[in-house]
């Protein structure tokens, strides 16, 4: 959550990092209302940033609980699980996955226009993604060269 300073952008990376990872509580789903990404500068080379969900979490750092901002501002605090295991963000280990489901796929092309460096996505009412229960969500990105990235995911719990 941006407070005296801007939001923070992180590096991808040359090999797959998981930028953000939203981990379910065992009590709770949560339905997917739009998401994307914006990258400070047209890659060097062509890069992938996908949407998914999978069985197993990155080691990542952890978000705080006032990191997770909910749309209604009378809303309670979210459930989401925090910790380097659950909801965080810029991986440093991306665990051995063994089953995804992927929710989309934006592929951003060596010298990218601005409109390509720019990503949002909000899925229909009736087309919203649920992520199950004791499940993580992650925004992950594959780029040639580094990168720098901020992105977000909005839910309903």
């Amino acid at each position: 959550m941006p407070t005296t300073a801007a939001q923070q952008k992180v590096t991808t990376g040359t090999a797959i990092k998981t930028m953000l990872q939203i981990a379910t509580p065992s009590t709770r789903q949560i339905q997917l209302i739009a998401w994307g990404f914006t990258l400070d500068a047209t890659p060097a080379s062509a890069g992938q940033v996908e949407l998914i969900q999978t069985d197993v979490a990155a080691t990542v750092t952890a978000h705080v609980a006032s990191g997770v901002q909910p749309l209604d501002p009378n809303a309670p605090a979210s459930l989401m699980s925090l910790g380097t295991t659950g909801t965080g963000y810029t991986a440093t280990a991306e665990g051995t996955v063994t089953a995804t489901r992927t929710f989309d796929v934006n592929l951003v092309p060596a010298a990218a226009g601005s409109t390509d460096i720019n990503y949002y996505y909000q899925w229909m009412p009736d087309e919203r993604p649920i992520i199950a229960v004791s499940r993580f969500l992650r925004v992950r990105a594959t780029f040639g060269g580094a990168v720098n990235m901020t992105c977000f995911v909005v839910w309903d719990e």
